[in-house]
C-alpha cells in the first residue's frame, strides 16, 4: 500500500491502476493482471516513478501501445509504466515534426499528410507508438525510423536526459541504442520532406488495403512474430515447414499470412508460447534456420 500511495502522489489515483489486467493493454488481447499499470503525464512523472520503484525494489517495465508485447497469463510482478495517451502531443515545424514518445504512428502520419509532408507513410499503419518504434527501429514496405529521426530525446536508466542524434542512435534490424541500453524514450524531431499532400494521402491508402489484405488485421496478434532471419522470410519458411494454420489452443499460424500469430479469441500466452516454439522447432528441423521471436515477453507464464 506504500508502494500505492507513492504512485498515486506522483501520477495522480486516476493514472494508477491496480491489478490491472494486461489483455485490455496488448494487441495480442493476452496478459495476467500487473500490479500497477501507471499512466504519467511527462518525463518528471516518469523519472519519479521509476525512482519510487527502485527505492522499493520493484521491477518495472515501460510499454507503449502494446503492439509487440505478451504477457505471462500469471501477470506481471511489479509496476508497468504506460507512455501513451498523456505523453502524445504533435506538432509539425516547417518539414519536422516534433512528437512525445506516447503518440500513435498512425496520428503522426496523419500529421505530415495534414501538412504535405512525405517520408512517415511506410508507418501509417504500424499500430504502436513513436517510443516503441525508435527502440526496436520499427519499419514496413521499405521504410523504417532511421531514415527520418533527426534527434531523440532519452533518459537514462540514472534518470539523466540527452538528447542523441539519428547517427548515436545506432538504429540496425529491430535495434537500437535505446533498446541495448534499456533508455527510456521520450520524443523526438522527425526530418520529413515536401510533398504533395494528394499523393502522400493515395500512398497511405495503398499500403493500408494492402494491410488490410494480406493481414489478418481481424484478429489480436502482436504483427509479425519473428525476425526476418537473413536471407530469408519467416512467413514463407513457416508456410513452406507446412504450418499454416498450425493451432495450440485458440492460438494459430494466420492462414492469410504465415509471419503472424494470431489469438483467435480465447488464446492464453501459454498457447501462444508452445506455438512459436513448435514453429521454430519444425521450420529449423526442415530447412536449418532458427526463428527468433520479434515479440518481447515479460510477465510470469
Amino acid at each position: 500500500m506504500d508502494l500505492y500511495r507513492e504512485l498515486c502522489m506522483t501520477a495522480g489515483r486516476e493514472n494508477v491502476l491496480a491489478d490491472e489486467p494486461m489483455s485490455r493493454h496488448t494487441t495480442f488481447r493476452i496478459g495476467g493482471p500487473a500490479d500497477f499499470f501507471v499512466m504519467p503525464a511527462d518525463l518528471e512523472e516518469v523519472r519519479k516513478i521509476i525512482a519510487v520503484c527502485r527505492e522499493n525494489s520493484v521491477p518495472y517495465y515501460i510499454m507503449g501501445n502494446g503492439s509487440n508485447l505478451l504477457v505471462g497469463d500469471k501477470g506481471y510482478r511489479g509496476v508497468v509504466i504506460q507512455i501513451s495517451k498523456r505523453m502524445s502531443n504533435i506538432r509539425v515545424e516547417g518539414n519536422r515534426i516534433i512528437v512525445q514518445a506516447g503518440a500513435l504512428l498512425s496520428k503522426i502520419a496523419a500529421a505530415a499528410c495534414e501538412a504535405s509532408l512525405t517520408g512517415m507513410e511506410f508507418a501509417s499503419g504500424i499500430p504502436g507508438t513513436l517510443g516503441g518504434a525508435l527502440r526496436m527501429n520499427a519499419g514496413a514496405y521499405g521504410g523504417e525510423m532511421e531514415q527520418i529521426v533527426e534527434t531523440v530525446d532519452v533518459m537514462t536508466t540514472e534518470g539523466e536526459v540527452m538528447t542523441l542524434s539519428g547517427e548515436e542512435l545506432g538504429m540496425g534490424y529491430r535495434t537500437s541504442v535505446i533498446s541495448r541500453n534499456d533508455y527510456v524514450a521520450l520524443g523526438a524531431a522527425l526530418k520529413l520532406k515536401k510533398g504533395d499532400r494528394t499523393q502522400v494521402r493515395a500512398l497511405m491508402d495503398e499500403l493500408k488495403e494492402k494491410r488490410v489484405t494480406k493481414q489478418p488485421l481481424e484478429y489480436g496478434s502482436a504483427g509479425s512474430t519473428f525476425k526476418r532471419p537473413e536471407g530469408y522470410f519467416a512467413g514463407k519458411l513457416i508456410q513452406d515447414a507446412g504450418l499454416k494454420g498450425y493451432r495450440v489452443g485458440d492460438a494459430q499460424v494466420s492462414e492469410k499470412h504465415c509471419g503472424f500469430v494470431i489469438n483467435r479469441g480465447h488464446a492464453t500466452a501459454a498457447d501462444v508460447t508452445k506455438l512459436m516454439e513448435d514453429v521454430a522447432d519444425c521450420v529449423e528441423e526442415k530447412f536449418g534456420v532458427r526463428l527468433e521471436p520479434e515479440v518481447k515477453k515479460i510477465g510470469e507464464f
